[in-house]
């Protein structure tokens, strides 16, 4: 018996029916990651106790590859969630933008860029893109070190608790590792959920894990 041809409607669904396992094979994409809020902390009746408790709430931010990149050991940037050194190589100077020849505007524009045909999703991008202060390098650095760090206004460049919750809370350059570009995975939660983690954090003493000091503002 000659057997007829397949017509294009039965050829388009036998491929898709071949298709199926592999399009469900395919894994989710994770959830976003999550902050508590501030209340969830208040089961803590030691007040130095619930304020190192928030910071560690906090630290899943402060720690996150999108700030860790900008708060490198030394003076030249590092990129990717495993925090491998900046390609090209370069020396971010005590400015934080780069040296003469090679600056950090070469590559970083006022905004994210997508590319095509490229290793990298996305190059990151902001008007004031630069690296952070040598004195507040966090790579490499303890919890207790670095909450030590963003107190001391002798290392974060003369900020005082209440300029540094705005710095957190408000600083758009900070705001940008919740909006990173295609390619990259966001800081936990929000901005102005980290805000009120950090404004929670000094107005119960602004304690550091590890020590239960307290600084007035």
């Amino acid at each position: 018996m000659k057997r007829r041809p397949m017509g294009l409607p039965m050829l388009l669904a036998a491929l898709a029916l071949l298709a199926l396992p592999a399009l469900q094979a395919a894994p989710p994409a994770p959830p976003p990651e999550t902050l508590k809020a501030p209340g969830e902390f208040d089961a803590i009746a030691d007040p130095a106790a619930r304020s190192a408790a928030i910071f560690l709430e906090a630290s899943k931010v402060i720690q996150s590859p999108r700030c860790l990149n900008c708060h490198p050991s030394a003076r030249v940037p590092t990129q990717g969630e495993n925090l491998h050194t900046h390609v090209p190589y370069l020396q971010a100077g005590q400015s934080g933008k780069g040296l003469p020849g090679l600056r950090c505007t070469a590559c970083h524009q006022a905004a994210n860029v997508s590319t095509q045909g490229a290793s990298i999703a996305s190059i990151p991008g902001h008007p004031a893109w630069h690296l952070a202060p040598a004195s507040m390098a966090w790579q490499g650095r303890s919890l207790a070190e670095i909450c030590k760090q963003i107190k001391d206004p002798a290392l974060n460049g003369g900020m005082n608790l209440e300029k540094i919750h705005k710095h957190m809370a408000d600083d758009p350059l900070v705001g940008w590792a919740w909006h990173p570009g295609e390619g990259r995975k966001p800081a936990p939660g929000t901005q102005k959920e980290f805000g009120r983690l950090i404004q929670a954090w000094i107005a119960t003493g602004a304690a550091c894990p590890g020590g239960a000091e307290r600084v007035s503002r």
